[in-house]
């Protein structure tokens, strides 16, 4: 398959998840709903190159871990986003959701992990105050929305995927 029959999506996780995928070498057939360059962000976009419109995927995706972490109380509280390239038939954009949000069908194996995104270690109050603030930043509280933002203009380290055993020792 050649590199342009690939679409780099970004595939929201946390650290638990982190650990399953490292495990099983990748992750079940899905479908897994991730962030990536979609015609209809391209379109909202009409100023971005193709960096910054991956940027704002990859900033989807991590709000999205955001809320897995909502989910799973036991998770430490950082943001993971893995990029993982793709084969384009596997990658089918979702109407009712941000416009970068796409269906990722299909197992999708360690080998297509690029690279490994995590917040820094002193993210954590950040992440957490986002967190307790995401109901009522979804009902338009103003202050909340602030909160998850502000978890939102966090950073997130770039790790290569030859990282991974370091990331979870």
């Amino acid at each position: 398959m050649s590199q342009q029959d690939l679409v780099r999506t970004y595939l929201p996780v946390t650290l638990p998840l982190l650990r399953a995928v490292s495990q099983a070498r990748g992750l079940d057939a899905g479908p897994h709903r991730a962030h990536c360059v979609t015609g209809a962000l391209r379109e909202w976009y009409t100023e971005g190159d193709l960096e910054e419109l991956e940027f704002v995927a990859l900033t989807q995706a991590a709000h999205s871990s955001l809320r897995l972490l909502a989910e799973d109380p036991q998770a430490p509280r950082l943001r993971v986003v893995l990029a993982v390239d793709a084969p384009a038939p596997q990658v089918v954009p979702v109407a009712d959701g941000p416009r970068s949000l796409v269906k990722l069908g299909g197992p999708i194996p360690l080998s297509w992990v690029a690279s490994i995104h995590i917040d820094e270690a002193g993210a954590e109050k950040a992440v957490l105050g986002a967190i307790d603030a995401l109901a009522a930043a979804d009902a338009g509280d103003d202050d909340a929305r602030f909160l998850v933002d502000e978890a939102q203009a966090g950073d997130l380290l770039w790790y290569d995927v030859s990282e991974l055993p370091h990331l979870l020792a």
